[in-house]
């Protein structure tokens, strides 16, 4: 907060969605009592505080631009087609350094339908230069996609693919939908002439120019900040959650038939040269994909030829070989 902020009343500095109209323009009025008086008594300061509040609001007002568009898949709580459109966005500040946690924001899901498709979009926002390494580094690029389907998952309780592809469209949907989606705000408002004539001007200003709570775009909280009240706009995640540096193993994968030829199961084996020990194995395993991530070495992410029986799927590791072999009955 500015030098001069922290000399404004803090009643002047209460958001105006939460007082009367009767009070609103008392705080008003008194804001530009304040304005007036610093004007008169410290042009210099009141010269700064104006320049910084125009620097702000311009970085408030800036747009979120796409850059990319993936599509994935919903498999929890309904099966549907998802796609995640990645977007730069001044307003999401960057990252401290290089060990700090990135900046993202997350929009408000969307569901559509074209032809006879059923598909839902979201949008993700990160700050332009996080992007733009990221267009030089296909690891960072990978890392930032599984952060957002990270935090997709947590902030809206859904279940994803592991699996991911870029479409050939920098965008899913039109640019206003993608900006009232990240920005919390319609930018359709009503004629102001129109609204000048009702008697409930105020109320009808203050809905039209600051958004509801419910409106507001929300990324998720971290297990520490989930118990606690309030909703926040910009979440930082941390890279860490995202394996890093890993190596994707060899592995060799089949699907097992019968003597009439009918695909019965799907047949997995990984090696992992230095693994010794099973608990150091994460599987994760849906009905279309499979991920393996093991102590912070090796990564794979394959999606499956046949859809399988989660609840039959089985995995055992030969010690010896530092081997992984997972069994996967077809649905």
């Amino acid at each position: 907060m500015s030098e001069v902020c922290k000399n404004v009343p803090k009643a002047c500095l209460i958001t105006i969605m939460t007082v009367s109209s009767k009070g609103l323009l008392t705080h008003i009025s008194q804001f530009w009592s304040m304005l007036d008086d610093l004007a008169e008594n410290d042009p210099e300061r009141y010269r700064n505080f104006i320049q910084q509040e125009l620097k702000d609001g311009k970085q408030l007002c800036v747009n979120p631009e796409p850059q990319l568009c993936i599509q994935t898949k919903i498999l929890k709580p309904k099966e549907k087609v998802l796609f995640i459109n990645l977007c730069q966005w001044e307003r999401i500040p960057a990252p401290q350094s290089a060990t700090h946690p990135v900046p993202i924001s997350v929009g408000r899901p969307e569901d559509s339908v074209e032809a006879s498709d059923a598909y839902t979009i979201i949008d993700v926002a990160y700050n332009p230069g996080v992007l733009q390494a990221a267009e030089k580094d296909q690891g960072i690029k990978d890392q930032l996609i599984r952060m957002a389907m990270l935090c997709i998952e947590e902030r809206l309780q859904f279940t994803l693919g592991h699996s991911y592809r870029f479409t050939s469209f920098r965008l899913k949907g039109s640019i206003q939908r993608m900006k009232e989606s990240l920005m919390g705000i319609k930018t359709d408002f009503p004629d102001f002439k129109a609204m000048t004539r009702t008697e409930n001007t105020l109320a009808r200003i203050r809905s039209s120019t600051v958004s509801e709570p419910d409106h507001l775009p929300e990324v998720l909280l971290t297990k520490k900040q989930a118990s606690a009240k309030g909703r926040c706009l910009i979440e930082e995640i941390s890279s860490s959650e995202i394996q890093v540096g890993v190596k994707k193993p060899a592995y060799e994968l089949k699907v097992v038939k019968d003597q009439n030829e009918k695909p019965l199961k799907i047949e997995l084996k990984v090696e992992l040269p230095g693994i010794k020990s099973a608990s150091l194995c994460e599987l994760s395993v849906s009905e279309v994909d499979i991920l393996i991530e093991v102590s912070e070495m090796y990564r794979l992410c394959l999606n499956l030829p046949e859809l399988i029986n989660t609840e039959m799927t089985t995995a055992k590791f030969v010690k010896n070989k530092s081997v992984l072999i997972i069994t996967m009955p077809l649905a």
